[in-house]
């Protein structure tokens, strides 16, 4: 099972403030004891909202907005995907998070990726293979 690991923004990662020497270490440390468990697949940082876009279609047309955006609670700053074999043990992973981020009030939100099973028969054979050739080119476009 994979699991997505979503960093909420707070007004610092907003601001654009970088974390410290001392979190980057222990959020290093943390994601390499996920890696050498075999859990962690990938995990990023975003920027800020102001450096971003939304684009919302309305009637099929597509409308860019340019951030920043107003609703912290709803951003978010970073993720991390893993893949764990139940609900249970991602959120074990979550538990150890470093608790020095955001002074210890950092929001976290976990949410599975659906697997190519969830789909159901209209994920037909055709599909499927589309689907695995388009995840190997892009797990070549990773390296």
């Amino acid at each position: 099972m994979r699991f997505m690991i979503i960093r909420r923004a707070d007004k610092d990662t907003e601001a654009g403030v970088l974390p410290d020497e001392k979190l980057l270490a222990a959020m290093g440390a943390y994601n390499e004891e996920m890696v050498k468990a075999g859990v962690m697949l990938q995990g990023e940082g975003l920027h800020p909202s102001s450096k971003g876009a939304r684009v919302k279609f309305t009637n099929g047309k597509p409308a860019i907005l340019d951030g920043p955006f107003a609703e912290t609670k709803e951003l978010i700053a970073g993720f991390t995907l893993i893949q764990v074999k139940s609900r249970e043990e991602a959120l074990a992973w979550l538990k150890r998070w470093p608790s020095m981020d955001a002074g210890g009030n950092v929001e976290l939100e976990l949410r599975q990726v659906f697997e190519d099973d969830d789909f159901g028969a209209e994920f037909t054979p055709e599909l499927r293979e589309q689907e695995a050739r388009i995840r190997e080119q892009a797990a070549k476009n990773l390296r």
